[in-house]
């Protein structure tokens, strides 16, 4: 399979590869990771270190397994991690809150609206009158885009469906049971429904361009403090490049999939060959591969259209985005 990434990805592995050559006068540099125990952080990671890319890219990794998004969160403000993988939705509200965090493209992976008649769900006037599960909370990413989606043809969700929020697994579970009607689910738990014979109604990337963006809109991303930026600047670069090289390697090579797979597994119920080919695929497919600077143009449109669905209480006092938010190596100037 031929490698789809882009010149910038590409040349970060030549820069960990090149590592490996380099004569090591001093110990391995210090990361520390907070990541989610069930996440795809983790995924990558595994396979990292069952490859040696952390030590050929000199990196000595101290992880921390967290129990959700918000612990993560809070070891990053607090000082307890270095870099955690969260959304630019949060780095640009904490940015206007006067914690100067940056944030580098992770994936594009989303999920979807799951039904068990796709066709009955393409529209938002088939959402009317309907009980729909929505994963996360009431300020999740993915559902106030497909609020907005709907208010483009004149329908308000919020009154016009009947809404259940809950915990990815839980939703899952009570769809499959058949007591919701189509929910809108994370991309690892779609994943898991379509295996099981459930299909995408709406798949929130064709939401994101119908919305505007030009292309698949970064998810998440590493983020960490500037002032982290601009002491460890050739950590984070060959950071980048192992984990770009492990992104590949969890892409397209059986050997480390199969490594990783018990993670997977674990962390979305995806345990036969069927389920874990579909996260496989949509994994593979959530790989940024558009320069950077295409990728935040899009987060600030469709960070925009949040701001204003999301209001204040989403995005604070910014109504668009930060253009100092995602983090570019060649572009970010260390402070005097």
């Amino acid at each position: 399979m031929k490698s789809s990434f882009p010149l910038r990805l590409a040349l970060a592995i030549a820069l960990i590869l090149s590592a490996a050559f380099v004569p090591r006068a001093q110990a391995a540099d210090k990361l520390r990771l907070g990541i989610q125990a069930t996440g795809s952080f983790g995924w990558e990671l595994a396979v990292a270190r069952a490859y040696g890319l952390d030590k050929a890219a000199d990196l000595d990794l101290e992880t921390t397994e967290l129990a959700t998004t918000e612990a993560g969160k809070i070891a990053l403000i607090g000082g307890g991690a270095d870099i955690i993988l969260s959304d630019w939705l949060w780095t640009a509200r904490e940015r206007g809150l006067g914690n100067k965090l940056l944030f580098y493209p992770h994936s594009t992976a989303l999920g979807a609206v799951m039904a068990k008649d796709p066709s009955a769900f393409k529209k938002p006037a088939d959402f009317i009158g309907k009980k729909l599960g929505v994963a996360g909370g009431p300020l999740d990413k993915s559902w106030l885009m497909l609020q907005a989606w709907a208010q483009l043809q004149g329908v308000d969700l919020k009154t016009q469906s009947t809404l259940v929020f809950g915990a990815p697994p839980l939703l899952a579970e009570k769809f499959a049971q058949g007591e919701l009607d189509a929910v809108l689910e994370f991309w690892t738990f779609s994943a898991r429904l379509e295996a099981s014979g459930f299909a995408r109604a709406v798949d929130m990337a064709e939401v994101e361009r119908d919305l505007g963006a030009e292309g698949p809109v970064i998810v998440t991303g590493y983020v960490f403090s500037d002032s982290f930026a601009e002491k460890n600047a050739p950590a984070l670069a060959r950071f980048f490049a192992m984990m770009a090289r492990a992104k590949k390697l969890l892409a397209e090579d059986d050997a480390a999939f199969a490594k990783a797979a018990p993670k997977i597994a674990a962390a979305t119920g995806a345990s036969d060959e069927a389920a874990l080919a579909l996260v496989r695929r949509y994994y593979r497919q959530g790989i940024p591969t558009r320069p950077l600077a295409a990728d935040e143009a899009d987060a600030a449109t469709i960070y925009a259209i949040l701001a204003r669905v999301g209001g204040e209480k989403l995005v604070g006092s910014a109504p668009t985005l930060d253009p100092g938010v995602f983090y570019d190596p060649a572009e970010f100037q260390p402070k005097k």
